[in-house]
């Protein structure tokens, strides 16, 4: 299973790869035009087959074949020869616009018959020549371009079009620009709709359309949204770089509703379960229209699961079902975090400290980067400063005047991969070339002592591919001061080769330091100390606009201070949403088998070669019976009581069965003679619950007539009335001579006990040692397995878990809506389980009182037994439901009982399995592989 989760990961990762290839590449086929020739904001139209027309002097004219485009700022001419470069007229540039008279006159609104249109402009790009993508060529001066339309009757429109948008390009104010190219670009959209002969098929049935913008790394593209009973469609405006994007609702696997711009518009379409990059993210103009086709393409998947939540995939990493780089995958996405929006880019920590050495050593602390602390606050006399000015600031106060993520910090680093995006980010220049990422070493060096430098990395330093640390492409990216020339990055010492730093820095992720501290690095970045007095504490404070909240743009009503906003939010980098409001909880080291999916493949069983241990084999066993725990298959039943079954004791050997039920009853039952040999009647009243103490000679009862019972096997009589409570007992637990009670007087009860000798009636005598109070009456209890913590339920859905070596409570969660069922705590007391009469299971982490999974039945589970991974548990309806909680799944329903299970009980070696039900029935299982 290990084995095919990291295929899958690397599979996803080189999707990823090729996803950004497919864009940076696009520059290197025949088509050379991309959006990302455009400006930051700019829209794409039309285009037009055309000849652009140059005049050697004379007649001589020579015509370059090619496409005109026209978009809301500019003008492109794409020759259809590679070895002549893609020209841009910026509109804003233009001293004249017109048809073109054959005289060679140029006017605005001539009337003469002609099938070319005229620019006379001050500025012009040359982009791509001989298709080698490097810094735009631009020529200055007066110069008039002539395109001739390959249809004539276009020309006027055209022109049309064209003096339009130029009218919006030379507007002075940004904000007046924004709001005419946008009134142009809604008018375009309102005289168009999605094409219906695009359907996959004639019988598809229209369920919504609305207009929307397809995200790409820094650009988007405007066009119509379809969505039928089978099929989601995105046709773009101006048909780039296809005519319509259609994906198969059945293939959908996840759908993610994303903020853009801090705006709640973005919708993100994934059609494969473990992949980081969408099969498509739409921007709509309206909040609406994004939930409305969330609504319908959930309601249409027949096995749609609801997102993830972080808490679900929290509890796969603790138990070693994750990687740490898988975790932060999941959290980046679960957080917003995109591939397709730079501003939101996924952000991964810097974790090695070191780049220096000619060895790295993991197993040193030293190595590792003080993952509790953020990148500003890691240099302490920088950090200094930044206090200094902070406190002289003016609310609202902040830290760091730059973010650890923005787009153009995510290009520093793919620059060698993603020339043209750097290119369109920085108006067709590269960076400096002393400011280029030319060194591993210095980049980290410059993260601690830059004035305002403080980003983090990508997931590219923990992935498989090197091409972004590697100059293949052969870009001229500048020389440096010293005069040599940008190339390679260069790696520390201690790596080889692009690949060995790669393979070092994944190690060094997965190391054990990192697991034992990365969630201090994750309550930084997408926890409780992202945001107010905690993030203050934690030196954690950025500028107010990277905050989701932190500006409300439809409140802002002046247009070019709106533009101005969302320019500022889009480029300077944006803090993820936050995941989580509380400590998040520490990585678990698997210390046997049962986690064998995190252990050596050939780590040994025992300590002595060529044994195996009695330990190791009861949890290979166990591990085996979870494994298997779907093949339940009834063995016997029997009806043996009046009322509901309650509680489920069983002797050492297995051959008595003490059950406690509604009827007043505690009754034996003989699994050997399959017949009851004993019915004991303590009171009048219902008995909730028994065990049998350490022995087997002595049974304990406890009812709803406020007191427990101690039954002496031996002798087949009462042998002591606890009196210890004002209203029923509900639960009892036993561990090293202490007994434990609940009760509906909301109180539980820590007693001391001395058991009697078997061969006498010898009364117990006990006293109480703590009183754990709560506000209302509680249900359950249940001790963890080394008897040093307590966990109870209660009527109003709360759940407490108790240090009982200080009979102090550690966390009261208040998870469900109704009365908690039952609750247990996982064999390495790391979770606690609880299930609820609202249908939900829920499990918290026993650190930090977290709620890390959540799952919801369409029925109460009144009773449960569990290993951690997967639960069995009893429904009110009777059957046993066998749940996945690392998948977050049901997976099995197995029929049972007819009515509610109310108790259940397993053997140590869980192979065995009894449960009783409010059928009065017992009934007896057994696991078959």
């Amino acid at each position: 299973d290990g084995k095919n989760r990291c295929f899958k990961y690397s599979a996803f990762l080189k999707k990823i790869i090729n996803m950004r290839f497919r864009f940076v590449c696009s520059g290197f086929s025949k088509f050379r035009f991309s959006l990302l020739l455009l400006n930051l904001e700019e829209y794409y139209f039309e285009q037009h087959t055309a000849n652009h027309i140059q005049s050697k002097g004379g007649h001589n004219e020579r015509k370059i074949r090619g496409s005109l485009k026209i978009c809301s700022k500019s003008v492109i001419f794409e020759p259809d020869a590679i070895s002549q470069p893609i020209i841009k007229i910026p509109l804003r540039d233009c001293i004249k616009i017109g048809k073109h008279e054959e005289n060679g006159s140029s006017r605005h609104f001539t009337k003469a018959k002609s099938g070319a249109i005229s620019l006379l402009f001050s500025q012009v790009y040359f982009i791509k020549e001989h298709n080698i993508v490097a810094p735009y060529k631009i020529e200055r001066g007066t110069m008039e371009y002539v395109f001739e339309l390959d249809v004539s009757g276009k020309v006027e429109d055209v022109v049309e079009t064209l003096l339009q948008l130029h009218r919006a390009s030379c507007l002075d104010k940004l904000g007046d620009q924004t709001a005419m190219i946008t009134a142009i670009l809604q008018s375009r959209l309102a005289r168009t709709s999605f094409d219906k002969n695009r359907f996959q098929s004639v019988c598809e049935k229209l369920h919504m359309e609305c207009q929307a913008e397809m995200v790409t790394p820094l650009v988007t593209n405007p066009g119509h949204v379809c969505i039928t009973d089978t099929n989601l469609y995105f046709q773009p405006l101006n048909g780039h770089p296809k005519p319509v994007v259609q994906i198969t609702l059945q293939d959908v696997r996840r759908i993610y509703k994303r903020r853009h711009g801090l705006m709640p518009l973005g919708l993100e379409v994934f059609c494969t379960e473990d992949d980081l990059c969408s099969d498509i993210y739409l921007k709509f103009y309206e909040p609406q229209d994004r939930d409305d086709l969330y609504f319908y393409i959930a309601t249409y998947l027949e096995h749609h699961v609801a997102e993830r939540t972080a808490e679900s995939y929290t509890l796969q990493w603790q138990r070693g079902h994750l990687s740490n780089y898988q975790y932060l995958l999941h959290l980046n996405n679960l957080a917003d975090r995109s591939c397709n929006d730079l501003s939101q880019y996924p952000v991964f920590p810097w974790i090695i400290n070191d780049y220096c050495s000619a060895e790295l050593d993991l197993s040193n602390p030293g190595t590792f980067r003080d993952l509790s602390r953020p990148v500003g606050a890691l240099n302490k006399e920088r950090l200094e400063r930044l206090l200094s000015r902070y406190q002289e600031m003016p609310e609202p106060k902040f830290m760091y005047g730059s973010h650890y993520s923005s787009p153009g910090y995510v290009l520093f680093y793919l620059v060698r991969i993603a020339p043209e995006y750097m290119l369109c980010l920085q108006n067709g220049r590269f960076d400096n070339a002393d400011r280029m990422f030319n060194s591993i070493a210095e980049t980290w060096k410059n993260c601690l002592d830059g004035a305002t430098d403080f980003k983090e990395l990508i997931p590219e330093f923990y992935g498989d591919d090197v091409s972004f640390l590697v100059n293949s492409l052969k870009l001229d990216l500048g020389k440096r001061q010293g005069g040599q020339m940008v190339d390679d990055v260069e790696l520390p010492p201690w790596a080889r080769s692009p690949e060995d730093f790669l393979q070092k820095s994944k190690e060094a992720l997965e190391s054990g330091y990192v697991s034992e501290h990365l969630h201090e690095w994750i309550d930084l970045i997408f926890g409780y100390k992202q945001k107010g007095t905690d993030a203050v504490g934690a030196h954690n404070v950025f500028h107010p606009l990277t905050y989701e909240g932190g500006v409300d743009l439809n409140s802002i009503e002046d247009p070019d201070e709106k533009v101005a906003m969302l320019t500022q939010i889009l480029e300077f980098g944006q803090t993820p949403k936050q995941l989580f409001v509380t400590p998040h909880p520490r990585r678990i080291t698997p210390k046997c088998r049962s986690f064998s999916q995190t252990c050596g493949h050939n780590a040994p069983l025992a300590d002595s070669p060529g044994e195996e241990s009695f330990e190791d084999l009861t949890e290979e066993s166990k591990t085996l019976a979870w494994n298997n725990i779907t093949k339940l298959q009834l063995h016997e039943r029997y009806k043996i009581h009046k009322e509901a079954v309650t509680g489920i004791a069983v002797s050492g050997n297995g051959s008595s069965v003490f059950t406690t039920s509604q009827d007043s009853t505690l009754k034996m039952f003989s699994k050997e003679s399959k017949m009851l040999q004993r019915s004991i009647s303590f009171s009048n009243m219902a008995l909730s619950s028994c065990l049998l103490l350490p022995g087997d000679a002595t049974v304990i009862s406890s009812s709803w007539d406020n007191n427990v019972y101690f039954y002496s096997i031996a002798f087949g009589r009462r042998q002591d009335t606890l009196m210890g409570h004002d209203d029923a007992v509900s639960k009892i637990c036993w561990h090293d001579n202490r007994l434990y009670s609940a009760s509906w007087d909301s109180t539980v009860k820590v007693w001391s006990g001395v058991p009697a000798e078997t061969t006498c009636p010898k009364r117990h005598r006990f006293d109480m040692l703590a009183e754990l109070e709560h506000d209302v009456s509680v249900d359950t209890i249940s001790l963890n397995a080394a008897g040093t913590m307590l966990v109870s339920g209660t009527k109003e859905g709360t759940v407490s878990i108790w240090d009982l070596t200080t009979a102090t409570v550690l966390h009261q969660i208040p998870c469900h809506s109704g009365t908690i069922r039952d609750a247990a705590f996982s064999p390495d007391s790391r979770h606690v389980l609880s299930t609820g009469a609202d249908g939900c299971l829920n499990v918290i982490d026993v650190q930090t009182g977290m709620l890390i999974s959540s799952m919801t039945s369409d029925e109460p589970q009144r009773c449960f037994i569990w290993d951690g991974n997967s639960v069995l548990s009893g429904s009110q309806s009777g059957e046993l439901l066998v749940w996945d909680l690392l998948g977050g799944k049901l997976s099995e329903r197995i029929q049972g009982h007819a009515g509610a299970v109310t108790c259940i009980w397993m053997n140590e070696q869980c192979s065995s399995i009894i449960t009783g039900g409010e059928d009065r029935q017992i009934m007896f299982w057994k696991l078959q592989y």
